[in-house]
């Protein structure tokens, strides 16, 4: 046979060759990752009541350590997006995971001092934890679309997602097992070590498509040919600019996306600071059936979310427009999540779980931000456009626990809390509906004079 013959039929069977799925693989180690990043998050509450009677602060200091990882988180999106951007995924993305493992490490050594000096050290600690996990979720976005075509994105982007509430159902356990058995320090310690050892698998497992030892050529015309962003790493391709931002922020779909997510997070925020309190003080509750029933709702957060996502691919697969097959699940999920405030009007312990239950599973079916992000984030700046996004979402974990506070001051009642609450999740679906338009890959104007 000569030599033309062979390369012919090697090519051919490179063609035929039956592609490979790392891209699932790829996504398993998003949710792994991410399943420890939202431990670290939560690892001050658990371990913060022991913390604060060895060091010796009181409930202001203990709050002013708990806001410190939300201030960095926010500050940090911008210019964690842009490294992103700038220099990759895979990058930025392993020093995220290490420093915010080795800040979470350190905080378990915070012990050695006391007072006025461990308020300094344990907010500065937790801050350097919330300034380290600011690339995370971008980064997440970020795989998936050069990962995944448009018909498995939203299953993608729901299983990493979905972590935020696996995180509770795997952790929380073994973080309140350390605290008791071993002290607030080991619950630091045990996170930050988990996390460290992980990066080794994470660096194995993800890789830029066009770069990964495992995926073949199948698998890489498979998802470009649906729409992933294989070559979005490449050296020659358009640098990031900040100064791209003022496209993001006037286009009335990126904005009605943003806005809709800043809701959506609001309601999500809801559920891990008010619930419980409501659970207790309305629904007169005892302290441990409140924890119990507060973990029904991230039970169906994670199946919602997971449900969301299939059914939205399942929708372009059968036909759908990208669009229509994004748009229905996240407008069921909020009218879904409406029905909260049927609590309003039962005194009866099964109904309310029941109501809460619905009412988290219809927000994980429509908790598809990042998948839309996925779905619409510009090539160039597609890091960029994921922090714009989580700026957004993490600002209602500011805002929203104040202004409920505010409602439950001025009425003395739960009820507008609940009705505070489905408002945001029915201007989420008035967003989409009337605001975002097309869902649309957003395409960049490079003729203009920017810097930056």
């Amino acid at each position: 046979m000569s030599q033309g013959n062979e390369k012919t039929l090697a090519i051919d069977h490179a063609t035929t060759a039956k592609k490979t799925n790392i891209r699932w693989m790829v996504v398993a180690a998003l949710f792994f990752v991410t399943l420890i990043n939202y431990a670290d998050r939560a690892s001050i509450s658990l371990a913060g009541p022991g913390m604060a009677k060895d060091l010796g602060l009181n409930a202001v200091d203990m709050g002013i350590i708990f806001s410190a990882f939300g201030w960095a988180y926010v500050l940090f999106q911008l210019p964690g997006g842009w490294l992103l951007d700038r220099y990759g995924s895979k990058l930025i993305y392993s020093l995220s995971i290490f420093f915010w493992s080795l800040f979470t490490l350190m905080t378990g050594l915070a012990g050695f001092v006391t007072g006025g000096a461990a308020l300094i050290v344990v907010f500065c600690l937790r801050f350097m934890v919330g300034a380290s996990e600011a690339p995370s979720f971008p980064a997440n976005s970020r795989i998936v679309a050069a990962w995944f075509p448009a018909t498995e994105r939203g299953t993608a982007a729901a299983i990493f997602a979905s972590a935020q509430y696996g995180a509770t159902v795997f952790f929380a356990p073994l973080m309140g097992w350390l605290a008791h058995t071993f002290g607030w320090h080991s619950v630091f310690t045990v996170l930050g070590l988990i996390g460290i050892a992980f990066l080794p698998v994470f660096r194995k497992l993800v890789h830029d498509p066009l770069k990964h030892p495992q995926a073949n050529q199948a698998e890489i015309e498979h998802i470009e040919a649906g729409g992933a962003l294989v070559n979005m790493d490449r050296a020659d391709n358009q640098r990031p600019r900040l100064s791209y931002l003022k496209q993001l922020l006037t286009s009335r779909m990126m904005l009605g996306i943003y806005l809709a997510q800043y809701c959506l997070n609001a309601i999500g925020f809801f559920f891990i600071t008010w619930f419980p309190v409501y659970l207790v003080q309305e629904k007169q509750m005892t302290i441990m059936k409140a924890g119990f029933v507060a973990a029904i709702p991230a039970v169906c957060g994670f199946l919602g979310g997971i449900l969301g996502g299939f059914c939205s691919d399942l929708l372009i697969r059968r036909g759908m427009s990208l669009s229509l097959a994004r748009k229905l699940p996240i407008v069921c999920g909020m009218l879904l999540c409406s029905v909260m405030v049927a609590c309003n009007y039962t005194d009866s312990e099964t109904a309310v779980i029941a109501i809460m239950a619905a009412s988290f599973l219809g927000k994980g079916i429509g908790g598809m931000g990042w998948t839309v992000n996925a779905d619409t984030a510009p090539k160039e700046i597609a890091g960029l456009s994921g922090s714009v996004l989580n700026t957004f979402s993490n600002a209602s974990s500011i805002t929203t626990p104040i202004i409920i506070g505010f409602i439950l001051q001025i009425t003395g009642s739960f009820n507008g809390m609940l009705w505070f609450v489905i408002a945001h999740a029915l201007v989420v679906a008035i967003c989409y509906l009337f605001v975002v338009g097309r869902i649309q890959r957003f395409t960049l104007r490079h003729d203009e004079q920017t810097g930056g």
